[in-house]
């Protein structure tokens, strides 16, 4: 059994020594950090997972960009510890992660990330939206929280302003 709570600030630190392990040595200079850079994770989305004893199991982070000039939400890092995959931890994190959003006034979500995962979550290819290379355009994924959240919008994926 897990506790999912929104990230503190004093979460950080060890939110960050997680996606250390479970991701890449580099990981900080993918493309998709640069539309990070300076800018603050979406409060009330970014999650961590908690065991009754209080240990970090996995933790979600949610971002504001822009795809042609479109608010949008982009989801990554997610990661779950290496002694608790296989649990459904990631599953968890996602589906708690996309259910608050909606309410949050965001109506669409974009990631990078392996179609055959995250498909079951409704996630699509989003031919036409250009993520900074050298992302793989096959890998760029969308999902609607609204009825035709992404009709019409392709384009650049850009930082959203500080703030």
């Amino acid at each position: 059994m897990y506790s999912l709570e929104t990230e503190q600030p004093d979460d950080w630190w060890e939110v960050e020594a997680l996606y250390d392990l479970c991701f890449a040595p580099g990981r900080e200079a993918l493309s998709s950090y640069r539309l990070r850079d300076g800018i603050d994770p979406v409060a009330g989305l970014s999650l961590v997972a908690r065991d009754p004893a209080g240990i970090l199991g996995g933790a979600i982070r949610f971002w504001p960009v822009m795809v042609g000039g479109a608010r949008t939400l982009l989801l990554g890092p997610v990661a779950v510890h290496p002694t608790r995959q296989g649990e459904g931890l990631g599953g968890l994190l996602i589906r708690d992660a996309l259910e608050r959003a909606a309410p949050q006034g965001w109506s669409r979500v974009l990631l990078v990330g392996d179609a055959p995962y995250y498909g079951r979550f409704g996630f699509s290819r989003r031919d036409g939206v250009l993520m900074p290379p050298p992302t793989n355009p096959d890998r760029v994924l969308g999902l609607d929280l609204m009825p035709g959240a992404w009709s019409g919008v392709s384009g650049k994926v850009t930082r959203s302003t500080p703030g």
